[in-house]
């Protein structure tokens, strides 16, 4: 009965148990790293980005 009352009283909570996640400082995202920026993975589209990077980059470069 005592479980009871105290359900009652607080709900019951499903979220996630345990510690916080530690923040280590690295990127978790795929684009930024190198491959991906340079288009060598293989991907066409990938490539056509990092043709667009690299003009963007180069604009105002004289």
């Amino acid at each position: 009965m005592d479980d009871f009352q105290n359900i009652l009283e607080h709900g019951i909570s499903f979220g996630r148990g345990g510690d916080k996640p530690k923040d280590d400082g690295k990127v978790k995202t795929k684009a930024k790293k190198k491959q991906y920026i340079t288009g060598a993975h293989g991907s066409g589209s990938a490539r056509q980005k990092a043709k667009y990077r690299e003009q963007r980059a180069n604009r105002h470069k004289k």
